[in-house]
């Protein structure tokens, strides 16, 4: 995609959500990485649902180690592959504790280092958190970045350099929520709806989807 259409397709979007936000519930950086952590496999509904629950009740390292891993269980049981995230937040949360005196760090080296956290947790707290020009390459980024031509590429690693050379800097923070919603209600996997897609004619995918036709 040519650095123009780049440019026209994230003032578009940018127009119709000036501030994009993470749909993942928190209130500190240590209540979103737990949440990055459970959301891996999961829906951001479903996560929601659970810390709704837990963080009432534990939303510190040290009141989550006071849980315990089976009493962490009770509150996320409900989100795929708990027992192994059990796990890595209570691993995490110790960690936290004994390295970084209970507060989230702040750099990509220290995130990476924590249990349940890999690159692209760590760019969601660099992001969404400390307001960082990160974007944290999902499917949905993966997808919509390959589908419009924006940053193809054949590896999540390979799609991130991309966009980080093609996003013009002012976009840079917002870019990684913007591209998140747009795959998650408009360019989707298996039916996308390119018929109301704000930037169709930017869009270099020939397999764009028609309208639905209304019944008689």
């Amino acid at each position: 995609m040519k650095p123009r259409d780049v440019r026209e397709l994230f003032s578009r979007l940018a127009e119709l959500d000036p501030d994009p936000k993470t749909e993942l519930e928190y209130s500190t950086p240590f209540e979103l990485l737990v949440a990055v952590i459970l959301s891996a496999q999961a829906t951001d509904v479903g996560v929601n649902k659970a810390t709704r629950r837990l963080f009432p009740v534990a939303n510190t390292p040290a009141a989550i180690l006071t849980l315990g891993e089976e009493g962490l269980k009770r509150y996320i049981s409900s989100i795929g592959l708990y027992n192994a995230k059990a796990a890595n937040v209570i691993a995490m949360c110790r960690q936290v504790l004994e390295l970084h005196g209970g507060e989230v760090p702040r750099t990509r080296e220290a995130l990476e280092a924590l249990p349940g956290v890999g690159r692209k947790t760590a760019n969601v707290i660099l992001n969404t958190a400390f307001g960082e020009p990160t974007i944290a390459v999902d499917t949905h980024i993966f997808r919509v970045s390959n589908r419009t031509g924006l940053a193809p590429g054949k590896t999540v690693r390979q799609v991130e350099d991309r966009l980080l050379k093609a996003v013009p800097y002012e976009y840079l923070h917002g870019a990684h929520h913007w591209l998140i919603l747009h795959g998650r209600y408009t360019c989707k996997a298996r039916k996308p709806e390119c018929w109301r897609c704000p930037i169709r004619d930017l869009c270099r995918w020939p397999y764009k989807t028609p309208p639905p036709q209304s019944s008689p």
